[in-house]
């Protein structure tokens, strides 16, 4: 009841905070649409790291990465990962190593000033339009043809499950197969600890959250859509189920 209690006393905190940093990330954010990619959105991230990372100290959390060295200069990839908490965006986007972008949820573009952000950050796409879906696999190769990284939650959604993984969509492993691009797995842990979302609304606690980016995952001359998938997935069910709880 207490914890309760602390927890919606620090979202009010949080809101304070992310506010106010918001304001003043929006307009160099903005002002990255004018330049050329990949620099663009390069510029994007590190701008967004460096608001992340205020951020997240201001709200007591801190963050440990490992894996970075797996990203080889020169080379792009389809990055995938979990996806347990609306805490796990702030973390992809800004700290995957590299330009990236990530594909999400068009109505979340609709928040002011948020919006700006988040639009300059993703693919959009309109899960209930088959159209909106179709387009948003063209515009995917279109970011890899840039030589940035694209990021995809291959759940689809957020895992409210007590399962370290939901099963996975297809569309992360079609554009892998697509373009022969490896895929690296991120597996991020604590996030919903420190925002669990519609269970607690209006909640935020502390926590150690923690990203681990794995080995890349080559596809095989074989590979169809299915046997990526189901590789990229154990793969990172016997991770998640080897870290739960760290």
């Amino acid at each position: 009841m207490i914890k309760n209690i602390l927890g919606r006393i620090w979202a009010f905190w949080g809101a304070l905070v992310f506010i106010p940093t918001l304001l003043i990330a929006v307009i160099p954010i903005w002002l990255t649409n004018f330049i050329k990619e990949p620099a663009g959105t390069e510029i994007f991230r590190r701008v967004s790291n460096i608001w992340m990372r205020i951020f997240i100290f201001l709200i007591g959390c801190r963050l440990s990465i490992k894996g970075r060295e797996h990203f080889a200069k020169g080379q792009n990839y389809i990055v995938v990962s979990n996806h347990n908490s609306y805490m796990d965006i702030p973390l992809t986007t800004p700290f995957i190593p590299g330009p990236n972008k990530t594909i999400a949820k068009a109505e979340l573009a609709k928040v002011p000033l948020f919006g700006t952000i988040y639009k300059r950050g993703s693919i959009l796409v309109d899960r209930k339009s088959e159209k909106s879906r179709k387009e948003s696999i063209g515009k995917m190769k279109e970011v890899l043809q840039q030589g940035l990284h694209m990021c995809i939650y291959p759940e689809g959604t957020r895992n409210k499950s007590t399962e370290p993984l939901r099963p996975f969509h297809d569309g992360a492993f079609k554009l892998a197969v697509d373009t022969r691009k490896p895929v690296i797995p991120v597996l991020l842990f604590n996030t919903r600890k420190v925002l669990p979302g519609s269970s607690k609304p209006f909640y935020l606690w502390p926590a150690h959250l923690k990203m681990y980016f794995l080995s890349p995952i080559e596809g095989l001359p074989e590979d169809t859509v299915s046997s990526l998938k189901e590789r990229v997935f154990n793969i990172m069910y016997a991770f998640a189920k080897e870290h739960q709880g760290s």
